[in-house]
């Protein structure tokens, strides 16, 4: 059966846990082991969505011989010859399909704050592109443009054998952050940035608005979170964007928070999650596409 992995930034955490949860083709669900898996399983389990756990060197021994056992393989052996029938042929034509749309997915979530090295996001990430296509049928990229980090990502993987998908929206353009993809995508996100010309604005998704501290204490000299920064008074919205999805309670806590500590006024918009919804799907059907051909 094929083997989807997905390599994700955690800012993702809520669309992974949606559209992983909202898959009822799943064959089985892995999540590989560490700190920055926590988020993302707890998020599964309030849905009861069903999921295993390894560390990365471990994985191909839970995935086993994806295509075959070895009493499966006997039968196919004394089979063969009524599949030359037609009846037969194509019962097993259509079983074989079956088989194919479900799909094992297998999660890497990688550490906040690799976006303040490029060289470093960009670094991990080909790290563990290469690392997991040895078992994979295809790599979705749970990241976006990323400061350009993966601008060359074409090229430097072109003659890959293992296919890679990315966030894109419905312009076939790779999205520019997290913002984006919430809102839909690039020229969506523009549209939105030109109705609050005039007017400094922070963009806040639920794991935003939960990890700000967070990572504010990693990127003491980062100048997204420099007070000065913050407290510069053209900087008076911060947006609440809305994606529909519920996993954090305390998102609009956190938002006021936020706004009170930097003097800003609260805007509420709606995202929503379609684009991660439908680049989910699009990997999902390439890697059956390409376990069938």
């Amino acid at each position: 059966m094929p083997v989807l992995s997905i390599i994700a930034c955690r800012m993702f955490e809520d669309e992974l846990a949606h559209v992983l949860s909202s898959d009822r083709e799943l064959e089985q669900l892995i999540v590989v082991e560490g700190r920055d898996s926590f988020g993302l399983l707890r998020k599964l389990k309030s849905v009861n969505c069903l999921t295993r756990t390894a560390p990365l060197d471990r994985v191909p021994f839970l995935l086993g011989n994806r295509h075959s056992s070895g009493s499966g393989s006997g039968l196919m052996a004394l089979a063969k010859p009524l599949l030359r029938l037609p009846f037969f042929g194509e019962i097993h034509g259509k079983m074989k399909l079956k088989a194919a749309h479900r799909v094992t997915v297998v999660v890497n979530p990688l550490r906040l704050g690799l976006h303040d090295d490029l060289e470093l996001l960009k670094s991990e990430v080909y790290g563990k592109i290469r690392e997991m296509a040895a078992f994979s049928d295809g790599i979705l990229l749970f990241y976006c443009s990323c400061g350009k980090a993966f601008e060359s990502l074409e090229e430097d993987f072109s003659g890959f054998e293992c296919p890679l998908y990315c966030l894109k929206d419905g312009n076939g353009e790779v999205v520019a952050d997290c913002i984006s993809a919430a809102l839909g995508g690039n020229a969506a996100y523009d549209e939105t940035m030109y109705a609050c010309r005039g007017t400094g604005a922070l963009y806040f998704t639920p794991m935003w608005a939960s990890s700000w501290k967070e990572m504010g204490e990693k990127r003491k000299k980062s100048r997204n979170f420099d007070d000065n920064y913050l407290k510069d008074p053209r900087y008076s919205r911060v947006v609440k964007l809305d994606t529909g999805l519920s996993y954090d309670p305390d998102f609009h806590k956190n938002i006021q928070d936020f706004a009170r500590t930097f003097n800003m006024e609260i805007v509420e918009i709606k995202g929503s999650t379609e684009l991660a919804e439908k680049s989910y799907m699009a990997a999902r059907k390439g890697v059956i596409q390409h376990t069938i051909e």
